[in-house]
C-alpha cells in the first residue's frame, strides 16, 4: 500500500510491514523516514542492520542468497538496501521482487530509493500489493513556512510568522539548510523566541546566504559592501547564474514598488504586499527614492540581458556582465557599458 509520510509516525506505532520502500527526492525527509522505520523495527525486536548501497556491479546474486539462509536461531535483522535511482536494472527488478512477495518475519526488508519509484515495474507492484511504499515528496514553496514552523517548534523554537517566511526565502527551499539553521538557533537562543530580526543576525555570518547579502548591498545602494561579496562569491566558486536571480530579483521588486507608488498605492501597503521584510522596509524605501522610474526599467532589461549572458545564450564573460550590473545598480546616475550581446 502506498503510504503518505505524514501518516507513517502512526502507522509504526501497529503492526509492521515486512517491506517498506522508501522513495523521493529531499534527502532530509527521505532519511527521517528511514530512521524512524529502524527505530520502531528495533523496538519490535529486530536486533541488526545489515546495509547495501547498490553500485554498478552489485552482487544482486549474493544479496539474494543471504537473505535466503537465514539461520534458525539467528537474530531478526534489517535488511537495507540503498538504490541511487528508481531502476535496479533487471536483476534487482528480479531480486526486490523476490523480496517482496518472500516476506519473513525474521528480515524486515527496507528499500531507499533516490527518485519517484515506477508504480508499472513489476517489484514495485509486487511490493505495493504486499509491503508498504512511502511517498516522500518535496514541501512546496508555499508550505514551506509552516514546514518551518512546526520544524522549530519540536526543537523549543517560537518563530513569528515573519521570521519563518524569511528563513523559507533565504533557504531557497533547501530543507537541509533549513533544519541546519534552525538546530543552530535551538542552541544559542536561551528563550527560544524568535524574529525577523534574529533569522537576519543568524544568517549574517553564514557563507551560503552571501549571495542575498549582495542584494541587500545594492538596494542599500552600498557599493563597496556589494563589490567586496561579489568578489567574495567568486572566489568561493557562486555559479554567477545565482548571483544574477538574485540581483535580478531584487531589480525587478524594486521597479514593481516604484511602479505600485507612482500609480498611488500607499508606500507601506507596497511593502507588505510585496514581501518586503519589516527590518529591510527603510532600505527599501530609501532605493525607491534613488531610482526613478525609467533607470529601473533600463535596468531591469539589462538584468535580461545579464541573464542571457550568465546562461550561455549571449556573448560575453558571464562575470564581466554580473560586475557591470551590480555597478549600474548601486549608482543610479551611473552610464555603465551595456553587456555585450
Amino acid at each position: 500500500m502506498k503510504l503518505p509520510l505524514r501518516r507513517l509516525p502512526s502507522h509504526l506505532q501497529g503492526q509492521l510491514a515486512g517491506f517498506y520502500l522508501v522513495g523521493g527526492t529531499e534527502p532530509l525527509l527521505v532519511g527521517e523516514a528511514l530512521e524512524k522505520i529502524r527505530d520502531a523495527a528495533r523496538a519490535s525486536g529486530f536486533e541488526e542492520r545489515e546495509l547495501h548501497t547498490v553500485g554498478a556491479q552489485f552482487p544482486w546474486a549474493e544479496l539474494e542468497a543471504g537473505s535466503n539462509n537465514l539461520s534458525l536461531f539467528g537474530t531478526r535483522r534489517i535488511l537495507e538496501i540503498r538504490l541511487p535511482s528508481p531502476s535496479p536494472g533487471n536483476q534487482g527488478a528480479r531480486v526486490l521482487r523476490a523480496l517482496a512477495e518472500r516476506q519473513t518475519p525474521d528480515c524486515l526488508v527496507v528499500v531507499a530509493v533516490t527518485g519517484r519509484p515506477d508504480a508499472r515495474t513489476a517489484w514495485v507492484k509486487a511490493v505495493d500489493a504486499s509491503g508498504v511504499i512511502v511517498e516522500v515528496w518535496p514541501v512546496d514553496r508555499q508550505e514551506l513556512p509552516r514546514w518551518i514552523g512546526e520544524r522549530s517548534a519540536a526543537l523549543g523554537l517560537r518563530l513569528t510568522a515573519g521570521a519563518a517566511a524569511l528563513l523559507a526565502d533565504r533557504v531557497e527551499g533547501n530543507l537541509l539548510a533549513a533544519d541546519q539553521e534552525l538546530k543552530k538557533l535551538a542552541l544559542t537562543i536561551s528563550d527560544g523566541r524568535v524574529d525577523e530580526d534574529t533569522i537576519f543576525e543568524a544568517v549574517a555570518n553564514s557563507a551560503r546566504f552571501d549571495v542575498f547579502r549582495l542584494g541587500d548591498a545594492v538596494t542599500d545602494g552600498d557599493a563597496a559592501r556589494a563589490v567586496t561579496v561579489l568578489d567574495g562569491l567568486r572566489a568561493e566558486g557562486v555559479d554567477p547564474v545565482r548571483v544574477c536571480w538574485v540581483l535580478s530579483r531584487e531589480i525587478g521588486r524594486l521597479t514593481r514598488l516604484k511602479s505600485a507608488v507612482q500609480q498611488g498605492e500607499n508606500i507601506d501597503r507596497a511593502l507588505q504586499r510585496h514581501g518586503v521584510w519589516r527590518r529591510r522596509m527603510p532600505a527599501v524605501k530609501r532605493a525607491l527614492g534613488r531610482f526613478d522610474g525609467h533607470r529601473l526599467k533600463d535596468l531591469l532589461a539589462r538584468a535580461a540581458r545579464t541573464d542571457n549572458t550568465v546562461k550561455g545564450r549571449a556573448a560575453g564573460d558571464p562575470w564581466v556582465a554580473v560586475t557591470a550590473l551590480v555597478l549600474a545598480a548601486v549608482d543610479p546616475g551611473s552610464q555603465a557599458p551595456r553587456v555585450t550581446r
